[in-house]
């Protein structure tokens, strides 16, 4: 709607109440939105509106706390300000609302209030006219001299500021070239005033009113900035006063825009900035960095120095540097390479292991015929419970450095290991950096727990970011995102951990010397019960060795009957539930003796009968200097029946029974076969969660047993040789919810069929492991060493092995070796003779009878 005056605003407007601020013509404003009317009105109006029209509303400041609106319309100011709502943005964080970028047109006055719901809608009158400005001769007649004064003080105001800045050169530039009736609301809105002084000017609708207004408050602000720069310390003549300005938005014909001016108020928060600014370069100079690091610094502290505080890069850029001077470039620790004191050591804080003790032995005798020996990078692999990261730990504490853990389990995100640039919101470094800045030198041990654990995602892959880091040929220039300069890792001692290396990437295997740490042996682990165990866990339940006595018989009987493991951690737990125990029978006898009666001969009576109940066997709460002894009736009470009492024996009381020997992640297991066979059509059914490698064993064991049972006299139930005439033949591995794969289950296969057609019986102290062929080869198998002390922890004596894994037999103790009798097979035909009692097929005339039967 227009006329010969100009443009004009629509006589209804809907009504936008605001307590965030006053906005005045000329001017653009950011409204935060979230009351029940304003967001009504800007989802009818704003955002379904396609008219210009549409766009325009009333903007009217409220001034009642926000914190206490009510349902209720408080009561309107009388003067508002017609805007256009540039943009429009929506957000469900913390709670739903909207923002709203809204440059003011002009002055309104509200007649009358139309209707209050859903949002507010009223009938205005324009105060001030669109694009039409006074006339020339009323501002030089009427406000000529009053004009004048304020466009001085405007002038003067903005040439305090630092010209240098972009948004002030433009500031000054707009002073020249807009009318003058239109700088008072610009002004205005730039300065530091209250919202009732900014109330005062959205009230003066007369152009000279206006100006009486402000001209004290240019004034104030401009007495401010010359005690600023009075009371400031003195700088560099580039050093030019700092002024936070927010960029001032032209809309159409309407420019505005906000900024702040620093008055002697913020002057002593502004001294104490630059005082941290100084000492941080201090710190940068004194860091010691590498040249190329350095440069980088002193270029963002430059940077830091011209950047106004609330920029968003100005905490970035301030993090960053204090990251880089607290980084330790040229700080480490001194190796103590004493190696008769690190013997000592190892040996005082792990059992066995001598594997590990022995390559850091050699790494500290190197180190002291060559100082600047690179980090070795060690991976442990092994069950859990074993002692990996303890063993860091100590090696750690041997060598005299820092130690660090990192847990890589899960872990999907190569900024994990790399960092993220700088560049992204919420931007921090690696934990590789992250953990050198922990602990403060450069050569510490770091520990990587669980990296055959590594995920992959969409934000990248942890394993390959690895690469470099664990490269003794690269991590001296290893570059983290957030950094994007080069540190040197070069001294730093890796350590990995790992429980496979099925799952770690061979690129990075490669890079990292394999150190297994197969489980414990039965005698280890008594001693390491006896050495570790035990009075770790008297000390944390509050027990001394007065009170209570584990002999080795009782420590021997929970390893073989509560616990089947290669590691110590079930066994630690079981030592925890036992001094939990005695602690409730010691706290009760205790309690008893507390409360004993005064002397008296009704009070010793009594007394008798109380020592006489805590003596007996029924009560393990004992004086206190007769400790409480465990046999095995007392870890009967405590940890209940015996966990593993079956005999292997009873399993294989019938034919078509054999056991085989698995590796898995956790250390060795047994693994039993049965098989069984009805009439049927000929197939072969498999059961227990097998992977597609031990399928095809199975469909191997039955080709060769069907090629050969000519040669072995092996008949169906029927007395065909043609073991799948009429027959069915199914295969069962139980533990039917653990998924098993592998090729070393074929011999035992092989057996158990075997057993099956002959109908006798396999040795019931045997197990076996061992790939087969077609032409009944057998072929070596890995983990020969977990297997042996699995089939150790069940009591076994015979083990057959391929015998191309005769070498493996020296990793294992020699106490396991003198307890168990291993038959080395070549083919299948070796395997059977040794898995049966007088050799297969049978050799008398009793096993001819036995087998017919």
């Amino acid at each position: 709607m227009s006329d010969k005056t100009g443009i004009r605003i629509p006589s209804r407007l809907p009504l936008l109440l605001t307590h965030e601020g006053v906005l005045l013509p000329g001017c653009t404003m950011r409204i935060s939105v979230d009351t029940y009317r304003n967001m009504q009105l800007v989802k009818s109006r704003l955002l379904r509106g396609t008219s210009l029209k549409s766009t325009i509303i009333g903007v009217i400041p409220n001034t009642r706390d926000p914190e206490h609106d009510t349902d209720e319309l408080p009561a309107l100011h009388r003067v508002g300000t017609a805007g256009i709502a540039v943009q429009v943005v929506g957000s469900n964080w913390p709670k739903p609302h909207y923002t709203l970028l809204i440059t003011g047109l002009c002055r309104f006055r509200t007649l009358q209030l139309l209707k209050e719901r859903p949002f507010a809608v009223g009938e205005v009158e324009q105060l001030d006219q669109l694009e039409q400005h006074a006339s020339q001769a009323l501002l030089e007649g009427e406000l000529g001299e009053l004009g004048e004064q304020f466009y001085k003080h405007a002038v003067q105001l903005v040439d305090m500021l630092d010209m240098s800045v972009p948004v002030v050169a433009k500031l000054r530039r707009l002073l020249d070239s807009l009318p003058k009736e239109t700088l008072p609301d610009m002004l205005a809105s730039m300065i530091r005033t209250s919202n009732s002084e900014k109330l005062q000017i959205l009230d003066a609708v007369g152009l000279e009113e206006r100006f009486k207004k402000l001209i004290p408050l240019l004034t104030r602000q401009i007495e401010g900035l010359k005690l600023l720069q009075k009371t400031r310390k003195p700088r560099q003549d580039e050093d030019k006063t700092v002024v936070a300005i927010r960029p001032i938005r032209k809309i159409g014909h309407f420019p505005g825009g906000q900024f702040s001016l620093d008055t002697a108020e913020e002057e002593e928060e502004e001294d104490e900035d630059s005082d941290d600014i100084a000492l941080l370069e201090k710190k940068i100079r004194s860091a010691s960095m590498p040249e190329p690091a350095l440069k980088v610094c002193v270029k963002e502290i430059k940077r830091l120095k011209k950047m106004p505080q609330s920029m968003p890069e100005y905490a970035l850029t301030r993090n960053y540097l204090e990251l880089m001077v607290e980084l330790p470039w040229n700080k480490s620790t001194t190796d103590c390479l004493d190696i008769h004191a690190a013997r000592v050591l190892l040996d005082s804080d792990h059992y066995a292991m001598e594997k590990l003790k022995k390559r850091v032995l050699e790494y500290l005798a190197v180190r002291q015929l060559k100082n600047n020996l690179k980090g070795p990078i060690l991976c442990f692999v092994g069950p859990p419970g074993v002692g990996k990261t303890s063993v860091g730990r100590s090696i750690a504490k041997t060598l005299g450095r820092e130690f660090h853990r990192i847990a890589l389990g899960g872990v999907c995100d190569q900024s994990d290991i790399r960092g993220h640039r700088r560049t992204y919101v919420g931007s921090m470094p690696g934990r590789i950096i992250n953990g050198l800045k922990v602990v403060g030198v450069a050569n510490p041990v770091f520990l990587l727990d669980e990296v055959d654990k590594l995920g992959k995602s969409l934000q990248g892959d942890p394993a390959a970011a690895l690469l470099e880091v664990l490269d003794p040929e690269q991590n001296h220039g290893f570059t983290d995102h957030y950094l994007n300069v080069a540190f040197d890792l070069s001294q730093v001692l890796f350590i990995a951990t790992a429980n496979t290396t099925a799952t770690i990437p061979p690129a990075l295997l490669d890079r990292m010397e394999v150190l297994q740490v197969p489980g414990y042996t039965q005698e280890e682990k008594i001693e390491i019960a006896h050495r570790h165990l035990i009075p770790k866990q008297l000390e944390q339940h509050g027990l001394t060795p007065q009170q209570i006595h584990i002999p080795q018989e009782a420590t021997s009987d929970i390893i073989s009957r509560y616990t089947r493991e290669a590691g110590v951690r079930a066994l630690e737990r079981k030592f925890g539930a036992i001094c939990r125990a005695v602690a409730v029978k010691v706290a009760e006898g205790n309690k008893v003796t507390k409360t004993d009666p005064p002397p008296g001969p009704k009070a010793e009576g009594r007394r008798e009968k109380v020592l006489e109940s805590l003596n007996s066997p029924a009560d393990l709460s004992l004086p206190p200097e007769m400790p409480i002894v465990m046999d095995r009736h007392a870890l009967k009470d405590i940890l209940g029946p015996p966990i593993f009492e079956m005999q292997v024996s009873e399993r294989l009381s019938q034919p078509g029974v054999a056991i085989g020997l698995a590796w898995t992640p956790m250390g060795g297991e047994i693994m039993f076969v049965e098989a069984s066979r009805m009439e049927g059509e000929g197939q072969l059914t498999l059961t227990g969660q097998l992977g597609d490698v031990m399928k095809e064993s199975a469909h191997l064991a039955i080709s060769w047993l069907r090629s050969n049972a000519k040669t072995y006299h092996l008949t169906n139930a029927s007395g065909s040789f043609d073991l799948l005439d009429n027959t069915d033949i199914h295969l069962h591995f139980p533990a039917g919810a653990v998924t098993k794969d592998g090729p070393s289950a074929g011999v035992t296969i092989v057996t158990c069929l075997a057993s099956l057609f002959s109908g006798r019986l396999v040795r019931s102290d045997l197990a076996m492991t061992g790939e087969i062929t077609l032409r009944g080869l057998v072929l070596p198998v890995g983990g020969i060493k977990d297997k042996a002390l699995a089939a150790h922890r069940a009591g076994l004596k015979r083990i057959i092995i391929p015998k191309r894994n005769e070498k493996d037999l020296e990793e294992i103790p020699a106490t396991v070796r003198a307890d168990l009798d291993f038959v080395m097979a070549g083919c299948l035909d070796e395997v059977l003779n040794a898995a049966f009692d007088g050799g297969f097929p049978a050799t008398s005339r009793h096993d001819l009878l036995n087998s017919k039967l």
